[in-house]
């Protein structure tokens, strides 16, 4: 299972269990601060089931730091499970929250995750690529854009590069598919930007570059980063992990790139420590102020950790969807998937039990300088 899979889960889960507890959160909203609307943060509770009130504390805590965005992960079967007839009890929650706090969001879209496509609602069923439907993909990207007006970001599909590992002759299918519904919610919503995301170590790993290449399109091109082997180990220094993500002007051509999702963990199971994710943070915010000009949006992968051994789910169940996940490029051995799960469980800033590492405090202090 890849991170996207893991966010949009613990994203949608978090909010399943709060609305299921029918708590209620004021409204009003906090005094504006000084942020940055480029610096993002993936908040999240660190545990799987929160209360409103707690959730609400964490995205306060987040907002407190200076960022000016968030990723919000959102499944297509959620907003639209019958046809024409729109939920937004789930959206509603997060989005108040990101409006509360005066944070912009990411809107993560699921079209392709990764091998698998969707999730989608039952009424569409399980649809290639290409009989997906611009039209019908440009109705619910409408809704959404239409009710949320803090999504400035539209990422249409994450981890791309696997989708079409082995399925390159559908490239040309999904850009028509892409550039459609980009030309239609564009006459909607001139200044929403919309593209791809990609995870930077993937394609560096198993040389799926061309796949980048191919995809070049849309307002930018995103990218998530680890810096692990495809065993899911740290392998980089902080520095050489630095020197990698610059690689990313190069497969962005010119286009201008988004950091979706950068981490570091500090699990040593996977060879991480807090030094490290320390360091790695100072060389991240080196990285961005030295390109920001070319840079989207950068946001870090995450607020907590999460405790131990509930960081992979497998064949997990959304809505009436079970969602499998075998032969994922990050490897489908128990060896590759319990790496993967110590690696996501501690990549937070902030344990589980809510002591800080060094790391969030160096996350709050080079967002001030920047200030």
């Amino acid at each position: 299972m890849d991170k996207k899979f893991l966010g949009i889960i613990v994203g949608i889960g978090i909010v399943i269990a709060t609305i299921a507890l029918g708590l209620s959160i004021s409204t009003n909203t906090i005094s504006p601060q000084q942020t940055n609307e480029k610096i993002g943060l993936v908040i999240n509770s660190p545990n799987q089931s929160t209360t409103l009130q707690e959730l609400d504390t964490v995205y306060s805590q987040a907002s407190d730091s200076g960022i000016g965005r968030s990723n919000v992960y959102l499944f297509w079967n959620l907003v639209e499970p019958v046809r024409g007839e729109f939920d937004w009890q789930q959206s509603d929650i997060l989005m108040g929250l990101n409006e509360k706090n005066n944070l912009k969001v990411t809107l993560y879209f699921s079209i392709i995750n990764g091998e698998t496509l969707g999730p989608f609602p039952n009424w569409i069923g399980n649809p290639s690529i290409n009989s997906i439907g611009e039209d019908r993909v440009v109705s619910v990207l409408d809704e959404i854009l239409s009710r949320y007006d803090i999504v400035d970001t539209v990422i249409l599909a994450g981890q791309t590069e696997l989708q079409f590992r082995f399925n390159e002759q559908n490239i040309p299918v999904y850009k028509e598919l892409f550039n459609g519904v980009y030309d239609k919610i564009k006459s909607k919503h001139p200044d929403v930007k919309i593209g791809n995301a990609f995870a930077l170590d993937q394609v560096l790993n198993k040389n799926l570059r061309y796949i980048v290449t191919e995809l070049s399109i849309g307002d930018f091109i995103a990218f998530s980063y680890s810096p692990v082997d495809t065993l899911n180990d740290i392998v980089k220094t902080p520095q050489q992990a630095k020197e990698e993500l610059q690689q990313i002007f190069d497969l962005a051509g010119d286009k201008k790139v988004g950091v979706f999702e950068i981490s570091w963990s500090t699990s040593d199971f996977v060879g991480g420590n807090e030094t490290a994710q320390t360091e790695f943070l100072k060389k991240s915010f080196e990285f961005y102020t030295e390109n920001e000009s070319q840079i989207e949006f950068f946001t870090w992968y995450r607020q907590y950790d999460r405790p131990e051994g509930t960081c992979i789910v497998e064949a997990p169940i959304i809505g009436d969807d079970t969602l499998t996940i075998g032969g994922s490029g990050l490897g489908t051995s128990e060896h590759v998937v319990e790496r993967l799960s110590h690696y996501i469980c501690s990549a937070g800033m902030i344990n589980n039990d809510g002591n800080p590492k060094s790391s969030w405090n160096e996350f709050k202090k080079q967002i001030e300088m920047m200030n």
